[in-house]
């Protein structure tokens, strides 16, 4: 062969082993690139299956001065739930911070919105900072309830209990009635607001999502001594049509009734305040009670059931003193352990589980080494004991809650000491 034919041939493999290289190459890119796609694609889907997955939660929106003063009360309640099936979102003043300085319970912890603005009582400014809450709740995708709370609110029954009641209901919660006899209704907001659209109700309530993308009615809604907060949602769900979509009754209990305040100064616009005085177990029973309420200015009287089945009004109460709801907490029962019958040793939720039998008189017995209790009905002590856990002289103390036990359906069982 000569040198020519060989220097051609040399060529000719060198030409092929770039060309194999190059293909190589090139699918060895293309095997990359579709293993890429393959993983961004697994990971959108992962994600979008994960919002469906994760157990729906409610969004627990706080209007708060600074701090939480109940959050000890909130602590006890949060508790209750395993499953991280709530968030907390407070609004407080501008720069005011949620830490350890300011809170004891975890759970608010750098729980403020980092957007807030200055609110005054009876303006605009409650409106815009409910706005920013909701709109922050909507950020979590398994945030499906929204609940409006003050910062003087407490629960009335433990978390798992008022989780079930909200998520079972199919309509949004919204203290909504007829009323133009306070002076409140401009006549200069016709015809945008007509007089008969005009309506008030608690600020405290579950909102549907469309009042995001809402605006207030009107600014003449600012005018005339109107307290917008108490007026704009409910106003402007009648004028969306939307009236007969909610269930017209707030979840948050407030007495107006000042018949029996001991202090005639605590007058006024504002509810009833409970005091350290005030706290009784006579007075949660009495909240709890409740199962219908009735409207003067529509002759409406509001029953509390669901698919025809009584409920219970209220699952919030306010406005509760930091001395008050500490006090209430000894008296609260949130969960039960049952001594004796099939759910022996078992802790179960009071309200949903047992018939829950007010009598203090019961508590010495639970504090007793043990004593018999004849009967076939469920009883429940009401009672709270706590004990103080050292590590040594001179550690803290943590408090340990025992809140309430309960004998079982069958005769002569023990209550015992815990």
């Amino acid at each position: 062969m000569s040198m020519k034919q060989r220097s051609n041939s040399r060529k000719f493999h060198h030409r092929w082993k770039r060309k194999f290289s190059t293909l190589i190459l090139l699918v060895f890119c293309f095997l990359i690139f579709a293993l890429m796609e393959s993983q961004c694609s697994r990971i959108k889907m992962l994600k979008l299956i994960k919002p469906s997955m994760q157990k729906p939660k409610i969004a627990f929106l706080f209007l708060a001065r600074n701090r939480i003063p109940l959050d000890m009360v909130w602590d006890e309640f949060f508790r209750g739930d395993a499953e991280n099936s709530f968030s907390i979102y407070v609004h407080s003043r501008p720069g005011f911070v949620l830490n350890t300085k300011t809170t004891r319970s975890t759970f608010f912890l750098n729980r403020q919105i980092n957007d807030s603005i200055q609110v005054d009582w009876g303006e605009a400014s409650m409106i815009e900072a409910e706005r920013i809450l909701l709109r922050h709740a909507l950020m979590d995708p398994s945030n499906t309830r929204f609940l409006f709370l003050s910062d003087s609110c407490i629960p009335l029954y433990n978390f798992s209990y008022t989780y079930d009641y909200i998520m079972s209901a199919s309509t949004s919660f919204v203290d909504s009635f007829a009323d133009t006899k306070e002076g409140r209704y401009n006549p200069k907001m016709h015809p945008v607001v007509p007089v008969d659209t005009w309506r008030k109700g608690s600020q405290k309530r579950s909102l549907p999502e469309f009042w995001r993308e809402s605006s207030p009615p009107t600014d003449a809604s600012k005018e005339h001594n109107c307290i917008p907060d108490e007026h704009y949602v409910q106003t402007l769900l009648n004028q969306k049509g939307l009236e007969k979509e909610i269930t017209r009754r707030s979840l948050t209990y407030s007495s107006w009734d000042f018949s029996s305040s001991r202090d005639p100064q605590r007058r006024g616009w504002h509810p009833v305040t409970y005091r350290l005085a005030d706290a009784t177990q006579n007075l949660i029973q009495s909240i709890k009670a409740i199962d219908n309420i009735y409207y003067e200015t529509e002759y409406r009287r509001e029953w509390c059931n669901s698919k025809g089945k009584p409920l219970k009004c209220f699952l919030f109460g306010r406005k509760f003193t930091r001395p008050a709801a500490l006090r209430l907490l000894n008296m609260i029962c949130w969960s039960v352990l049952v001594v004796g019958g099939p759910l022996n040793g078992q802790w179960v939720d009071c309200e949903r589980q047992l018939q829950l039998v007010n009598s203090r008189a019961t508590c010495p017995l639970l504090r007793n080494r043990g004593s018999k209790i004849m009967g076939s009905s469920a009883v429940v002590g009401d009672c709270v004991s706590t004990a103080q856990d050292t590590a040594g002289k001179g550690a803290t103390a943590h408090r340990r809650w025992v809140f309430c036990l309960v004998v079982g359906p069958a005769s002569n069982e023990m209550l015992t000491r815990f």
